[in-house]
């Protein structure tokens, strides 16, 4: 057993039916134990400004960490806002608010500032708890500790099962959360998701203590606590599935006419993109260049089920895009900011191949070491520039251009001596 279960088994964690279980988690046959209702119950959900003050003051006046969690709208509504934010702390328990009902939730936010936020995932719900104002200044996510650790599985059930000895039931993760109101079931299963994420961050802590890795979990944290919001992709209409298959400049210019008026139609009806139209009809009318309605109707994705006025509409962007003069369409591939793509470096600069190839061994061989996958131990962006501009193979060199490309202390004191290694013996 390791010191992170031990820890787990030296909790008091409540499942259906009352007291926690002799070992913290798992049966007497050893199976891992169903976490089916949370301690205190479904908590109501907090929708108007009168209860969301109660909450506010209630979490204030908790203890310790508190755990956060998010639920978004992801393939059903227009962008990735949340729909239902869940957070438990000691003292204060469970809340689950309304961010339709409460938008604004900065003042919780605050009243939260000086507490260690903890997170699954944590880059995948500060997007959108940022747009109601909830920005933590320092956390803890127990995915990135995971791993870190060296754990196989880091999924939030995998982890609750693996570490803590339950099972999480995970059923309603991708339903329509704007849907209201929101059905019981799904109330418990959103309560249950911060339920034990203390307990786990806890656990993972000692886990990583042992390891030597709890230093390095803390830069990770801060690193993500102190980013700044993500610059807006340029040209997101190039990451439409299926790309690839366009080549010829007209064709692209379908390609992001097409885009452009999904995501205005999408953006104006609240809906998912992917429901107003697929990429693969993107792609497909791209390809085909339709001359008219009846031929866009003969396409795939633009079928029977599409209306007459819907044709139309495709059908103008098409042919808005054919009526663009040269010099208006877009250029085939993105003015790519440092290195080519690895598999054009034989040919450009074989030098820079081989030595590509002695640091992505390298690296390879100490994340394997160390117990963790190798983009985290270094951003393979990070060893790619060093292999194409590299600089002196020495360690201060190498070190200050790890620097410059984001890494982190930890991460520069690890990958310095094996990329200046690699560097001298393919002949930098």
């Amino acid at each position: 057993m390791t010191d992170a279960q031990e820890t787990a088994a030296a909790s008091s964690l409540r499942t259906t039916g009352g007291a926690p279980p002799d070992d913290g988690g798992s049966t007497d046959s050893g199976a891992p134990t169903p976490l089916l209702e949370p301690r205190e119950g479904i908590p109501p959900v907090i929708a108007d400004e009168a209860a969301l003050a109660e909450v506010v003051a209630a979490f204030a006046a908790g203890t310790g960490p508190v755990a956060v969690d998010a639920e978004r709208a992801s393939g059903y509504r227009y962008g990735q806002r949340a729909y239902l934010v869940q957070l438990r702390r000691e003292g204060a328990g469970t809340a689950l608010i309304d961010p339709v009902g409460c938008p604004d939730l900065s003042g919780l936010g605050e009243a939260l500032s000086g507490a260690e936020w903890v997170l699954h995932a944590a880059t995948q719900d500060l997007p959108c708890l940022r747009e109601i104002g909830m920005v933590p200044t320092r956390l803890f996510d127990t995915e990135l500790a995971g791993r870190l650790a060296g754990f196989p599985r880091v999924g939030l059930g995998a982890m609750v099962e693996g570490v803590l000895g339950f099972v999480l039931e995970k059923g309603h993760s991708a339903v329509d959360w704007s849907t209201r109101p929101l059905p019981e079931p799904w109330l418990r299963y959103a309560a249950l998701d911060v339920e034990l994420l203390v307990d786990l961050r806890d656990a993972l802590e000692k886990e990583l203590d042992r390891q030597g890795k709890l230093e390095w979990a803390r830069q990770e944290f801060d690193a993500i606590a102190s980013a700044p919001p993500p610059e807006p992709r340029k040209d997101p209409w190039r990451r439409t599935s299926g790309m690839h298959k366009v080549r010829r400049r007209r064709q692209l210019g379908v390609v992001r006419e097409l885009w452009q008026t999904r995501d205005r139609i999408a953006q104006r009806r609240d809906v998912s993109p992917g429901k107003v139209l697929s990429d693969a009809a993107i792609v497909e009318a791209a390809l085909s260049l339709p001359a008219n309605v009846q031929a866009l109707a003969a396409l795939t994705g633009f079928g029977h089920r599409m209306g007459r006025r819907q044709l139309e509409q495709w059908q103008a962007a098409v042919d808005r895009a054919k009526a663009l003069a040269e010099s208006q369409l877009p250029q085939p591939g993105q003015p790519v900011a440092g290195p080519p793509p690895p598999r054009a470096w034989a040919d450009k600069d074989p030098a820079a191949a081989a030595r590509l190839s002695a640091a992505r061994a390298a690296v390879s061989a100490l994340a394997e070491k160390l117990n963790m996958p190798q983009e985290n131990l270094i951003a393979p962006d990070a060893v790619r520039r060093v292999c194409w501009e590299p600089p002196a193979a020495d360690a201060d060199a190498v070190a200050d251009a790890l620097r410059t490309y984001g890494a982190r202390p930890w991460q520069v004191e690890q990958v310095t001596p094996v990329l200046v290694a690699a560097l001298a013996g393919a002949g930098a």
